[in-house]
């Protein structure tokens, strides 16, 4: 291996960061962070048309919030045109490209040759050994890439093996169009050179181009980096990931109330294993991650997994550091300002901290925290659920009635204490306990389901507790 392994993420900013894309950076962040050595991040704008300033904005955001940090500067690929340019001359004094001046008309009756003939679409070449005096008047050349006619291009890939690519099937590809601007396929290759890339990891619809980027590195004479091409995710039923499989952007994962470390876990694990182990922490990730152990088939992208694996995460996770995750899926969802409001005042955040505990049990998500939590913030007197509703009958209501004495002259007011006072007037009544703690629970929180019924009346605190059960008493 190289004195330093060197990766990099090499996004397009033309949307969100997207769910393969996150595993990719992580994948390179956890080779480099086993090694030592450092991932770098490349914006690759090129393409002027797609690429937003919103876009860059969001994938810088969609890696912070993963927990992915990135050395030194993130690089525009775009503000790097002139080196590109800079490359294709001296291939050109090398003679290891040539100027094409072929017409759009002339390329697209090549293509449709080719096709009527069942050939692929290729270039033909029809300006590889021509005179630059036989130029037409008028046309501005494009740059091409003078390829090997004959042999074979071979990438010992780290995931894929040894994949062998025909080089009559590698035409001779532009490297600078006829405007000037540099291809996708030559400003990669330059990039990563004047990076000091070692190591490549990247999606395997790569694969094809990692063949005519490796006929550059020798045009140029370059060292080519060790290349590893991941295959992509799937959704559950096979098919290529889309939107409905979570195909979404990292944003629409934080707004759905999934943790960074949930998050890191489960993407590591989609298509890299570590023997049996299903939870690891980011420390044991890096330490086990290797590129031999990156499976060679897609993986398949399962939410109930992924829940599962963030319900543990959020019952792992301390009371304090799940807040602030809280606080930062509540940022970013519809209504989330409010709750964040209501958090703020005076005494509601130790409110927040000491329902946690319950709170967290039964969740999966933040966003079922908060839907759970809602009862803290909810205003007398309190809309009810169908459900809950229902509990509150005749019956119900006579059962509460008799209740609010007992609680009323409760006054240490804490779990042991409203649990003795409730089993208490529960064993006097000849009741059940469920008979109780469902109309009670409606009363608290105007749900049918809630957290223990004791954390709730704690939390809620002994005014507001009563003034609630009240309520349905009247």
């Amino acid at each position: 291996m190289a004195d330093q392994i060197i990766t990099r993420f090499a996004p397009s900013p033309t949307g969100y960061l997207h769910i393969g894309g996150a595993r990719t950076a992580l994948f390179n962040w956890l080779f480099s962070q086993r090694h030592g050595g450092k991932m770098l991040l490349r914006i690759e704008d090129t393409d002027r048309a797609r690429s937003t300033t919103a876009a860059v904005d969001a994938i810088l955001d969609g890696l912070t919030w993963l927990g992915l940090s990135w050395d030194g500067e993130p690089v525009s690929q775009f503000g790097r045109v002139s080196r590109h340019q800079e490359v294709v001359a001296e291939m050109l004094a090398r003679g290891t490209a040539y100027k094409c001046y072929c017409t759009p008309q002339e390329l697209d009756e090549m293509r449709e040759k080719a096709r009527a003939e069942g050939r692929p679409p290729r270039y033909d070449g029809r300006w590889r050994d021509r005179d630059a005096s036989e130029a037409p008047a008028g046309v501005a050349p494009a740059i091409r890439l003078r390829a090997p006619l004959d042999g074979e291009t071979v990438i010992d890939d780290q995931v894929q093996g040894r994949v062998v690519f025909p080089n009559k099937d590698l035409d001779d590809l532009v490297l600078l169009r006829s405007d000037g601007i540099p291809t996708y396929m030559l400003a990669v290759v330059v990039d990563d050179h004047d990076m000091g890339v070692t190591h490549i990891i990247r999606g395997d619809d790569h694969l094809t181009n990692a063949a005519r980027q490796k006929l550059i590195y020798e045009a140029m004479g370059w060292a080519v980096p060790v290349m590893a091409h991941i295959p992509l995710i799937h959704g559950p039923d096979g098919a290529k990931l889309s939107k409905r499989h979570g195909a979404l952007g990292a944003e629409a994962y934080r707004a759905m109330g999934y943790l960074p470390a949930a998050m890191r876990n489960y993407l590591a694990r989609l298509g890299w294993s570590h023997g049996d182990s299903e939870i690891m922490s980011t420390d044991e990730m890096i330490a086990w991650f290797g590129l031999e152990s990156v499976g060679k088939s897609p993986s398949r992208f399962d939410f109930k997994k992924l829940e599962n694996l963030n319900g543990h995460y959020m019952r792992a996770t301390p009371d304090a550091e799940l807040l602030l995750h809280w606080k930062a899926c509540l940022a970013h969802v519809d209504g989330g300002e409010s709750v964040l409001n209501w958090m703020a005042l005076p005494g509601n955040e130790a409110k927040v901290l000491a329902a946690l505990p319950g709170l967290k049990e039964r969740a999966k998500t933040l966003v079922e925290l908060t839907e759970s939590a809602s009862y803290l913030w909810r205003v007398r007197p309190l809309d009810m659920e169908e459900k809950a509703a229902a509990l509150l009958d005749a019956d119900g209501k006579a059962i509460l009635a008799g209740l609010l004495p007992h609680l009323t002259a409760d006054t240490e007011w804490s779990l042991a204490s409203t649990e003795a006072v409730i089993k208490a007037f529960a064993e006097t009544e000849g009741l059940k306990l469920g008979k109780v703690a469902q109309p009670l629970r409606a009363a608290l929180t105007g749900r049918a389901t809630s957290p223990g019924i004791y954390d709730v009346l704690v939390v809620l605190g002994k005014d507001e507790a009563l003034g609630r059960i009240s309520d349905q008493t009247r």
